[in-house]
């Protein structure tokens, strides 16, 4: 018997940048990680999913930025919606729609956002009620780090030991009102390419071919506590020298893959070596520098040394605009409404 017509509940959720990267899993089905991750929410950035459940549809619709989805990631959303089923004791398919205020597909973690939007939105449409805990183990198997994505501030994803996953889940461990001052500026570069192998791909070739991977396991423990420790202290300088070791680390592993996995550009790297420079004619750690499987680079500073750290990075050749974020909240329920999602 067919139930009944629910109603389009739409949820949003922001992206996130990892201080410590996740990059590899040692189960692909669970999406668990070989290493815990740490990261900060980032505010002003959203993903904003609606999903209506609806017995009369033939086939899950899913509509991303504004266009039908096809291929992987359609097929992403529908395996994620399978999942919501199974645990709602249902079979209707659903309606998603879903937009990102920010590029896609780019190194700027919009799966992150948009799987954890897509777990707040398709729960509450199916009638589940899950805590945020919960949420987070779920939006995991979508993406991994969107299972930080449904906190706020500054979160720890921990990897966990069991093999189910049950103690693999993210939480909050500094709000974001913790460090107000922290600043993120955020530098887009233009001809951003879109990536051509999927992150999950990428990191699975990584893990099986990178002669660096093992080392970079093994150290990533202490850096993690180290940086935990400087975000509780706020020590500014400690973060941002931390941050870059952290990014170098990552990026040497994925150069080091066969075949090497290069996301940045000529754009990318003059940021980079923009960022050292810097620090070095001030005589201090003033700015810190990371970014994930893309092109566009996140420069971390205080706000007291902004107008500076901008200035020094304005003339770099390629740079399409920069947005200036900081921490922000996670995840939340926007609205549930009667008729098509929207």
């Amino acid at each position: 018997m067919a139930s009944r017509p629910r109603p389009t509940v739409t949820y949003d959720a922001p992206p996130n940048i990892a201080l410590v990267k996740y990059w590899g899993v040692r189960d692909e089905e669970l999406r668990l990680p070989y290493n815990s991750s740490f990261s900060v929410t980032l505010d002003r950035l959203r993903s904003r999913t609606a999903v209506r459940f609806d017995p009369e549809l033939r086939e899950d619709e899913v509509e991303l930025n504004g266009t039908a989805a096809v291929g992987g990631p359609r097929d992403g959303v529908v395996r994620f919606l399978d999942r919501v089923r199974e645990l709602a004791g249902t079979s209707d398919h659903a309606s998603v729609r879903s937009e990102n205020n920010f590029p896609t597909a780019s190194g700027l973690a919009s799966s992150a956002s948009g799987f954890a939007a897509l777990a707040g939105a398709a729960t509450r449409a199916a009638g589940l009620a899950l805590s945020d805990r919960d949420l987070s183990r779920l939006a995991r198997r979508g993406s991994g780090s969107a299972s930080r994505s449904v906190f706020g501030g500054f979160v720890e994803w921990r990897a966990g030991v069991r093999p189910d996953g049950f103690d693999s889940y993210a939480r909050s461990v500094y709000p974001a009102r913790h460090w107000p001052s922290l600043v993120d500026l955020v530098l887009l570069v233009r001809g951003a390419p879109v990536k051509e192998v999927r992150s999950n791909d990428a990191m699975q070739a990584t893990v099986r071919t990178s002669p660096d991977y093992r080392a970079r396991l093994a150290e990533v423990p202490r850096r993690l506590r180290a940086i935990r420790a400087a975000v509780g202290a706020r020590r500014a300088d400690r973060l941002f020298s931390l941050v870059m070791e952290e990014c170098d680390s990552f990026r040497l592993v994925c150069e080091t893959t066969v075949p090497s996995l290069d996301y940045l550009t000529a754009t990318s790297r003059a940021i980079l070596a923009e960022v050292r420079e810097l620090n070095r004619a001030a005589g201090r750690t003033l700015a810190g520098y990371t970014h994930d499987a893309g092109a566009h680079v996140h420069v971390f500073t205080l706000a007291r040394d902004l107008a500076a750290v901008r200035r020094r990075l304005a003339g770099i050749e390629g740079v399409e605009r920069t947005l200036v974020v900081r921490p922000g909240p996670g995840g939340r329920f926007v609205r549930a409404t009667s008729g098509r999602a929207s």
